[in-house]
């Protein structure tokens, strides 16, 4: 058996497994399986506790070798599974010497190898070929973060913000596009904090700029999560000046109430939020935003619940990603009065139905339209503002423009009208 991954959380992670899986290989490391954790909530961590276990099950030869922010958060309740072989922090599971003593079967005096991820200053801009049957690649830009948002445990778990230089980004973006990518994603822990830490101090924006004008072979560039409030200028500039920045950004928003933001220690009030909503719709009338909402936050109300429901529509988003508050131990977030699980269900409940009815008015509203899709696998398509199109048949990595004829259960369906240009 070959080195397999399995991932959880958000899509830095899913860069982090092909390289990871690379430099395993590289330290000649074979029948093993890395899992990459999560520790957003505690729900995520036991998911990755019950992968590790069927894991086991599944290969019960193989090495099961556990990374990822549970790993660094947690290291020891992860070491302490009679199912795992190693234990690797963030810091280290992109070398292929972290490997190298489950290759070679050198023995380790504590099967736990995490160190100080808050000492980590630099983060490698690691070059990929591509993702392994993916038309759409992910880019890390940028990792960790200095923000210490009450409810939030991942600075502990990714050290603090720390770029990757520009020009090792657009590298890796022309190596992508030289292999057939035809869609990157740039993505890192907190991307607008992009930049102080690298000589000349580059924003986010300049990134993205000077991969537009290094790159003109690559047709879509998305941008993933963002903190709004952090966003510069030249971003905005290129939002509304090159039609190759896909119109589909997600926004960290976490929740549309004034006095939950500041308990959340939020650097945004609503007004902002709508106020940039506004001024990127005023840039680029067709993009679409989701958002990042925490239902539940201690001390919520009905009220402010409310207010939060009210904004996804005051703002017009669409793709929404909900979580039901969870305590993480060690945040401030934790020791304050907590609002039950079951009303914390409830309101997420109701959050990601608000979202799903957006969805469709959306895709309603694309019926007739002309997009421009890229293909992916197992027949399905995207548009620029990320919908899924139906295209049974279709061969990967195509740019088309397609005819929306209608909706269907899980997304559009269409007619090729060409290829696009």
């Amino acid at each position: 058996m070959a080195v397999q991954t399995l991932t959880f959380g958000c899509r830095l992670n899913a860069y982090e497994a092909e390289v990871m899986k690379s430099e395993a290989q590289r330290a000649g490391l074979d029948n093993a399986v890395i899992i990459n954790t999560c520790a957003v909530t505690s729900e995520a961590v036991r998911q990755g506790k019950r992968a590790i276990r069927k894991a086991r099950r599944d290969n019960p030869a193989a090495r099961i070798i556990v990374t990822g922010c549970a790993a660094q958060t947690e290291p020891r309740s992860f070491g302490d599974m009679a199912e795992v072989d190693l234990v690797i922090g963030n810091a280290d599971k992109m070398k292929a010497s972290s490997y190298a003593p489950m290759a070679f079967g050198l023995p380790l005096n504590d099967k736990v190898q995490v160190n100080d991820i808050m000492s980590v200053r630099e983060t490698a801009g690691h070059l990929i070929d591509g993702m392994d049957g993916h038309t759409r690649a992910f880019v890390q830009v940028q990792n960790g973060c200095d923000h210490r948002c009450t409810f939030c445990i991942i600075p502990f778990g990714r050290g603090p913000s720390r770029s990757v230089p520009m020009g090792t980004v657009v590298e890796q973006i022309k190596r992508l596009v030289g292999s057939g990518c035809r869609e990157v994603v740039l993505t890192g822990v907190d991307i607008t904090s992009y930049g102080p830490d690298l000589p000349g101090s580059p924003t986010l924006g300049k990134l993205v700029q000077s991969i537009l004008r290094h790159v003109p072979d690559l047709p879509r560039l998305r941008i993933s999560s963002i903190d709004s409030i952090e966003a510069d200028e030249a971003l905005y500039d290129a939002i509304g000046s090159d039609n190759r920045l896909m119109p589909h950004l997600h926004l960290s928003l976490q929740s549309g109430d004034d006095l939950i933001l500041k308990r959340m220690k939020r650097r945004h009030s609503r007004d902002d939020a709508l106020a940039i909503v506004a001024k990127l719709r005023r840039l680029r009338p067709d993009i679409v935003l989701g958002a990042d909402i925490i239902a539940g936050f201690p001390t919520e109300d009905d009220a402010m619940f409310e207010n939060t429901l009210a904004i996804v529509t005051e703002a017009d988003l669409t793709y929404l990603h909900v979580f039901p508050y969870s305590p993480r131990q060690g945040t401030p977030a934790a020791r304050m009065p907590q609002v039950s699980k079951q009303a914390a269900r409830k309101r997420a409940e109701i959050l990601r139905h608000a979202g799903d009815m957006q969805v469709q008015r959306l895709m309603a509203s694309r019926v007739g339209r002309i997009e421009n899709v890229l293909t992916e696998r197992n027949g399905i398509a995207r548009t620029e503002q990320f919908l899924p199109v139906a295209m049974p048949g279709s061969e990967p990595g195509k740019l088309l423009a397609v005819h929306i004829t209608g909706v269907a259960a899980d997304g559009l369906v269409g007619e090729t009208v060409r290829e696009a240009a």
